[in-house]
């Protein structure tokens, strides 16, 4: 079986390779490697924002969120999970007229605000972006090592070797290229592994109820996740590359409507599972997982395609996040022929740093959490970037009010700024409300007041 297992995974992520090889342009330039500009349908895009986004991460929180919260707070993770896509398509054609040669979210900080804005962006966006990489490639290690006995570190390895040889040779063309084929499968293999988990599961108990927190806490948790996912995936590189990627402004929405409406089936029906898992009466295991826990029950076939499953959502995720880092990283001043050659190393020496800390197995939950909080202290003032009001001392001072904004709620309840500090660094890797409402208010309310104090000195 490890064999068979082994051969399944290798043939998927040579199919991988192959599709991503045969869509790159062997002479193109270092801005078509980045960004494909004014090359998608919005078919194409929306299928690129569903693979893209989903990544292994969606095999254990949308199940445990459902499972021990119930489907108030599972809707909040699916909207915040589709969010960004939505506010890229009604936001983009903008982005797209004030900045028509762009390629990334760092360029349009810059744009707006200058040099330091777009340093501090960057930095930003690289630093949630390594906590992906590094959360997929860990996750895959661990999926692996809990439904075969293929070696997970040769899995890591695969995964990380397999997509840098078609990302690296065919940037984001490769990218889009594999999102395709990627998000069918795991569409297909989603409702094979679900269906058949359904039908294995025990006999309902005559009483069960939906598991459901209190009212309360259930909003509570779904805003919490609506305004982090939201709020941490506008940092993402790869999903800014799309907005010049697609042929036109109405290909961006359209794309942008189908991968958040698929988005949000998807966390819905897998988190489903979780609640279905809870009701069932399944032991759902220490460190609970309750997507896993219906495989218990289920043909030992059933396994390997969910390892499939598993490795197609972080091979989908992966490849896009490898040329997302790499575009910022490259310098738009440098000759066309060095920068191209830059991309593409910078692609390789990136990945090396984040496969060493994946292949540890730690878990990079809180780091993820504080990415995230990074994220929201400071997305309202880079997005306010059109508004004619706003300057860079007023997305700085948003900014900064952000960070603090975070701290204040932890202060308050417990009365010392060091307590403050570590409510805002989520110890146990609990998301809570306080912090990032904190953050998002804070940042909001200085970056706004500031421009507006700015117009009324003007006149």
């Amino acid at each position: 079986m490890p064999y068979l297992t082994s051969a399944v995974l290798a043939a998927a992520l040579c199919g991988f390779i192959l599709l991503g090889l045969r869509a790159r342009w062997v002479d193109g330039t270092v801005d078509d490697y980045i960004t494909a500009r004014n090359s998608q349908s919005g078919a194409t895009l929306g299928l690129s924002f569903l693979a893209s986004g989903m990544g292994a991460w969606i095999l254990f929180a949308p199940p445990e969120i459902g499972a021990f919260v119930g489907p108030v707070a599972l809707a909040g993770y699916a909207i915040g999970s589709a969010l960004p896509f939505i506010v890229l398509g009604l936001y983009g054609p903008a982005i797209r007229r004030a900045l028509p040669e762009g390629r990334s979210i760092a360029e349009f900080a810059q744009a707006c605000y200058g040099t330091g804005v777009r340093r501090w962006v960057s930095l930003v966006s690289v630093a949630y972006m390594a906590c992906f990489l590094a959360a997929e490639l860990t996750a895959i290690g661990a999926i692996t090592a809990l439904l075969s006995d293929v070696p997970p570190a040769a899995v890591v390895l695969g995964v990380a070797l397999s997509t840098l040889a078609y990302t690296v040779l065919g940037g984001l063309r490769a990218s889009l290229a594999t999102d395709r084929w990627q998000a069918w499968l795991l569409v297909a293999l989603l409702l094979i592994v679900s269906s058949v988990a359904f039908t294995h599961l025990p006999t309902m108990p005559s009483v069960s109820s939906m598991p459901s927190a209190p009212l309360s806490e259930a909003l509570s948790v779904a805003l919490t996740l609506v305004i982090a996912v939201t709020a941490a995936n506008l940092f993402h590189q790869g999903y800014w590359q799309r907005v010049w990627a697609a042929q036109d402004a109405g290909s961006l929405g359209r794309g942008a409507w189908l991968g958040g409406g698929l988005t949000i089936v998807v966390v819905m029906v897998i988190g489903g599972l979780g609640i279905l898992a809870a009701m069932s009466g399944v032991e759902l295991g220490n460190p609970p997982m309750p997507f896993f826990a219906l495989l218990a029950n289920a043909p030992a076939w059933l396994a390997m395609l969910a390892l499939v499953l598993a490795v197609t959502l972080v091979a989908s995720s992966v490849d896009t996040l490898q040329n997302a880092i790499a575009s910022l990283m490259v310098s738009q001043h440098e000759q066309q022929g060095r920068s191209l050659i830059t991309a593409r190393w910078l692609t390789v020496a990136l990945m090396l740093p984040v496969v060493i800390i994946a292949l540890q197995g730690l878990s990079v939950l809180r780091l993820f959490l504080i990415a995230d909080l990074l994220c929201a202290a400071i997305v309202v003032p880079v997005l306010l970037g059109l508004w004619r009001h706003m300057s860079a001392m007023a997305a700085i001072g948003g900014g900064l009010a952000g960070l603090l904004g975070a701290v204040l709620p932890g202060w308050f309840a417990n009365g010392s700024l060091e307590a403050g500090l570590l409510a805002a660094t989520f110890p146990g890797g609990i998301p809570t409300l306080g912090p990032f409402l904190g953050a998002l208010c804070a940042s909001t309310l200085v970056s706004v007041g500031l421009a507006m104090a700015r117009r009324f000195r003007a006149h």
